[in-house]
């Protein structure tokens, strides 16, 4: 399945708002300081800077989760997508409600690992390769250690929990994977999943060649190579394998002595061009720590481009791909939704709160908390 975005019309510097858009702002603020305390809204660095203006955190996925953990209020909005929303009501209390401004943000790379299809996998695998599921008590030190990028469902986060596995971020993928492979034995391997790109960059920086590498694709006939380390689900973000070698190519043409830094869910020949690569919150420091005038082109969603050109007047930030749209997922949180739920809010409802089922939550949790004991 590719997924294209179309040419994008949206004009990135221009910060008025029309007479509608300030009402539906100044409503939404009048909103916040009704609920006061009880009330928390969560950005993602992804969102329109009309989302990110109300957020009273922003962050990257699990970043905001963790920050709704720690929140005592009772309503948390989450202004991200529906996986980000359910690693929030994972993590938080029973007397908190998570609540996602619009149920149709999902997220594509997500929705590309479902999990009957990597139950059917993970038989597969293991009947393949001969390695042992951890859950089997054998001390044989052979076993298939399976790893869920935060990118996943509650479903596939309970699934890697039950069987002795783990979640990862862009920001820790190399700690985690370590993790992984002191509990899969020498011979052993990883199942990851759902965005191949993270996983394959994530394992060549660890030294782990292409030749014990494959990738997953459900329905099609999949074989393992000898002695395989990591098997890579066939998932990937549609915004971020849009960035190709010849963006890089013409950027370094009129900026020699630019640099180029990308998000790991690239395909690995963008990775391996590029001067640096690594999550949101990498992103956001390394266009910090450079030199005033210096020239940076980054590969990754647009809305945050744009937004720290503008935080960094003393530097020149452009987005590698010059056409690209925010990503469609998380621009289906338009501030009328927002708006929308605290309203509800405000008159007593309990409006698209995310709830994840306790016998989910368990394993997905499990997964969670091994995650952030390991450390980094």
């Amino acid at each position: 399945m590719t997924m294209s975005l179309p040419m994008c019309s949206i004009d990135f510097t221009n910060d008025e708002m029309g007479a509608e858009e300030q009402a539906i702002a100044d409503r939404i603020s009048e909103l916040k300081a009704i609920l006061g305390d009880d009330l928390i809204i969560l950005g993602h660095h992804y969102q329109r800077d009309q989302i990110v203006m109300h957020a009273d955190l922003l962050g990257d996925s699990f970043m905001l989760s963790e920050m709704a953990a720690a929140s005592s209020a009772k309503n948390i909005v989450f202004c991200g997508v529906h996986f980000m929303a359910e690693s929030a009501d994972i993590l938080t209390r029973d007397d908190q409600r998570v609540i996602l401004p619009n149920l149709k943000a999902g997220c594509s790379m997500a929705d590309m690992a479902v999990l009957d299809e990597v139950e059917l996998a993970w038989t597969d695998i293991l009947e393949q390769t001969g390695l042992k599921d951890p859950i089997d008590k054998s001390e044989d030190g052979s076993f298939l250690i399976p790893v869920t990028y935060m990118n996943s469902s509650a479903e596939l986060k309970d699934f890697v929990g039950r069987h002795g596995g783990v979640v990862c971020t862009s920001s820790n993928a190399v700690g985690i994977l370590e993790w992984a492979y002191e509990r899969a034995g020498p011979k052993g391997a990883v199942l990851f999943f759902p965005d191949q790109h993270l996983g394959r960059n994530t394992a060549l920086k660890m030294k782990i060649p292409h030749s014990k590498m494959a990738v997953w694709t459900p329905g099609q006939v999949n074989e393992m190579p000898e002695g395989v380390k990591i098997v890579l689900w066939h998932g990937f973000c549609s915004v971020h394998k849009r960035f190709t070698i010849e963006q890089i190519d013409d950027f370094r043409s009129k900026h020699p002595s630019g640099l180029v830094v990308v998000h790991p869910e690239c395909p690995f020949e963008i990775v391996e061009a590029a001067d640096a690569n690594g999550s949101t919150q990498f992103i956001r420091n390394y266009v910090t720590q450079q030199a005033p005038g210096s020239h940076i082109a980054i590969g990754t969603e647009i809305n945050m481009v744009a937004r720290l050109d503008k935080e960094h007047e003393n530097l020149s930030v452009e987005c590698l791909d010059d056409s690209v749209c925010p990503c469609s997922t998380m621009y289906m949180i338009h501030p009328v939704f927002l708006m929308d739920v605290l309203e509800r809010i405000v008159e007593g409802e309990n409006p698209n709160q995310i709830s994840v089922p306790k016998e989910v939550a368990a394993g997905a949790k499990i997964a969670l908390d091994r995650m952030l004991a390991i450390k980094q």
